[in-house]
C-alpha cells in the first residue's frame, strides 16, 4: 500500500506544483519556481542483501525552488533562490550515506556585471550552479534531490562563436546533520578550492570543440579523503544537430598532480603515504536517428576511467571525477563514476506519440584495476578486493524510462532499473540483485 499512498499524494498535491520563469516590468523583474516530487522503491541498493531490512524501502522525495531576479540596469543583474529539499516516508538511514533532505536555505544568490551587447566580458559572483559539457566532470547534479551548487567568481568572454570562462569556485556542502531545524546552515567547504578554465568554439557548423584545464586543491586532510592537488587537462568534440541524423562526442581528460595520502572514506582510496596522481579518463559515443514516424534512435557508447595498481607504490592512478552529474551516464541506479570502470552501454529509444519517449538502456561495468574500488556515482567505495582475487567484473544494467509531456503544465517521467551482480559482487560479499523504480511528476505555470 505505501507506493499507491505516495503516488496518490503526488496527485493531490499537483495543482499546487509550478516551475518556470515569468518576467514583468518589462523584464526587468523576474520570479522562478519549480516543483517536483519522485517517489522512489529502491531494493539492495546499498548493501545487495535481502536480509537487511533498510537495503528495501519506498520513500518521497519532494523539492521545491523559489527564486527572485531584478535587473535594474542593462547591464546588472541580481538574483537569489530559496529551495526545500525532503525525504519522506525513508527508514533507510544510517545503512545510506547519501541522503537527499536539507530543508528550507539558500540555493542561490548572485550579482552578474555585464552587457554582451556593448561589451564582450561578463562577471557573474555569488551562490550559482555551474555546468559545462555534458556535465561529466562540472554539473548541477540536477537528479538528486539536494543538487549542488558552488561559491563562486566567473568571468566569461563571448564571441559570435565561442566563449571562454575562468572561474573560481568552492562547492556547497549541505548541512544534512541539521537540516531539519530550518536554519540557513550550508556552507561552502573553503578548503576544497576548484578553479579552471573552459572554452567552448562553434566555428563548423556540424560541430563544437570544448578545451578545458581544471585545479583542484584540497588541503584539509580531514575531511573527506586526502588533500590533494590535482591538474585536469581535457577536451571534447561533439556534432551539433547540423549533422542529424547522426550525432557524436568523444571526450578526454588526463589527470596529473600530487596526494598527501591519509586515505578516506569518501574517495576510497587507501594510500598512506604520499603520491604524485597520474590518471585518465575518456568517453566516446555516437548514434542514429531513423526516418520514421516514431524517431527510432540507436547509440553505443564507451566508458573508461583509469584506476590504481597498487595503493602503495607512490603513484596513485585513481582518476578523481570531480564535481559531475554521474546519474546521466553510468546506470540510472548510480551504482558507477567516471572512476576505475570499464562500461560499454547501448541504448534504444522511440517516439510513438508526439510527447511520449521511451528508451531502454543496457550497461556492462569492469573494474579497470581488480586492486582497486568499485565507486558508487557519489564516489564513495562499494567494495574492494586489495589482492583483486575478486575479478574484474561488477555486473550489468538494464534502464527502461518513459516520459510523458502530459501538455505545457504538465510532465511524467517513470522509470525500472535493474542491476544483475557480476563475479566481483558475489566474490567479496552480499550480491542479491538490485532493483529502482520512480515515478516523477512536475507541473508549470
Amino acid at each position: 500500500m505505501k507506493p499507491i499512498l505516495w503516488l496518490a499524494a503526488i496527485t493531490a498535491a499537483a495543482p499546487m506544483a509550478v516551475y518556470g520563469q515569468f518576467e514583468f516590468a518589462n523584464g526587468k523583474l523576474w520570479a522562478t519556481a519549480e516543483e517536483r516530487a519522485r517517489v522512489e522503491y529502491r531494493a539492495n541498493n546499498i548493501a545487495f542483501n535481502n536480509d537487511i531490512r533498510q537495503d528495501t524501502d519506498v520513500w518521497l522525495l519532494q523539492r521545491l525552488r523559489a527564486g527572485l531576479g531584478v535587473k535594474p540596469l542593462d547591464w546588472l543583474k541580481l538574483y537569489g533562490e530559496l529551495q526545500d529539499s525532503r525525504e519522506i516516508g525513508s527508514t533507510r538511514y544510517p545503512l545510506n550515506t547519501d541522503p537527499e533532505e536539507d530543508r528550507l536555505d539558500w540555493r542561490q544568490g548572485w550579482i552578474e556585471v555585464g552587457n554582451g551587447k556593448d561589451f564582450p566580458l561578463l562577471l557573474k559572483v555569488g551562490r550559482q550552479t555551474l555546468g559545462y559539457g555534458e556535465e561529466r566532470l562540472i554539473g548541477a547534479f540536477d537528479w538528486n534531490n539536494i543538487g549542488r551548487v558552488f561559491d563562486a567568481a566567473k568571468l566569461r568572454w563571448q564571441a559570435d562563436k565561442w566563449w571562454v570562462d575562468a572561474f573560481g569556485a568552492n562547492v556547497v556542502n549541505n548541512n544534512v546533520t541539521s537540516s531539519r531545524d530550518g536554519t540557513f546552515d550550508d556552507r561552502a567547504d573553503w578548503a576544497d578550492d576548484f578553479f579552471g578554465l573552459y572554452g567552448q568554439c562553434r566555428a563548423m557548423d556540424k560541430h563544437l570543440w570544448e578545451l578545458y584545464a581544471l585545479l583542484r586543491n584540497k588541503t584539509d586532510a580531514a575531511y573527506q579523503g586526502p588533500a590533494r592537488r590535482i591538474y585536469t587537462l581535457g577536451a571534447r568534440l561533439a556534432s551539433t544537430e547540423k549533422l542529424a541524423p547522426w550525432d557524436y562526442y568523444v571526450e578526454f581528460a588526463g589527470q596529473f598532480g600530487h596526494i598527501q595520502g591519509g586515505g578516506g572514506s569518501y574517495f576510497g582510496e587507501t594510500n598512506t603515504t604520499a603520491a604524485v596522481q597520474r590518471a585518465f579518463a575518456g568517453t566516446i559515443g555516437a548514434g542514429y536517428t531513423f526516418s520514421h514516424d516514431w524517431k527510432p534512435r540507436l547509440a553505443l557508447e564507451y566508458n573508461y576511467a583509469s584506476g590504481d595498481r597498487n595503493p602503495n607504490d607512490g603513484v596513485n592512478e585513481t582518476f578523481d571525477n570531480l564535481f559531475p552529474t554521474n546519474h546521466k551516464f553510468y546506470g540510472f541506479e548510480d551504482f558507477f563514476a567516471w572512476k576505475n570502470v570499464h562500461n560499454p552501454h547501448a541504448l534504444f529509444a522511440v517516439t510513438p506519440l508526439k510527447n511520449l519517449k521511451l528508451q531502454l538502456d543496457g550497461h556492462l561495468f569492469w573494474l579497470a584495476q581488480k586492486e582497486d574500488a568499485w565507486y558508487r556515482a557519489s564516489q564513495t567505495a562499494v567494495r574492494r578486493s586489495l589482492s583483486g582475487a575478486a575479478g574484474r567484473f561488477v555486473g550489468s544494467e538494464m534502464d527502461l524510462t518513459a516520459s510523458y509531456t502530459v501538455n505545457k503544465h504538465l510532465k511524467l517521467l517513470a522509470g525500472y532499473s535493474r542491476f544483475f551482480c557480476g563475479s566481483f559482487v558475489s566474490r567479496t560479499g552480499a550480491h542479491d540483485d538490485a532493483d529502482f523504480v520512480y515515478v516523477q511528476v512536475t507541473l508549470g505555470l
